[in-house]
């Protein structure tokens, strides 16, 4: 229970830095708290994404994989940020991925490199 917390306060933490960084990537809350709240569902909805959708989406581009030896993996990863974008639209959470190419893959790398930076830092 404690690495799913550490985890999701990881993804939160790493949706913020994109939402910092990255024009198109906007989260539109009036208080701190309320902006918290948002980070933390996004990053719920992110890692549900990740967690089920992803590698159904990697077995069926594997050819692509190959392929381009790794580098489609860029794209869905952006397709899964801008898709967690798109549950969050629609559960009224407000996240926001402008476009699904700029937006998204930079958003997309954004999130890797914080997360991967912060999983490299904390203990397992």
């Amino acid at each position: 229970m404690t690495s799913f917390i550490v985890r999701l306060l990881v993804n939160g933490f790493a949706l913020w830095v994109a939402t910092r960084i990255v024009d198109g990537v906007t989260i539109s809350s009036d208080s701190t708290s309320s902006e918290i709240l948002t980070l933390l569902v996004v990053a719920l909805i992110f890692g549900l994404v990740n967690a089920f959708i992803k590698p159904v989406v990697q077995l069926l581009s594997l050819p692509l994989l190959i392929l381009t030896l790794g580098l489609f993996t860029l794209i869905v990863n952006a397709l899964m940020f801008w898709l967690t974008s798109w549950i969050a639209d629609g559960l009224d959470v407000p996240f926001h991925v402008d476009s699904f190419f700029w937006a998204a893959v930079l958003g997309a790398l954004v999130v890797s490199f914080v997360s991967w930076v912060l999983n490299l830092l904390l203990p397992n």
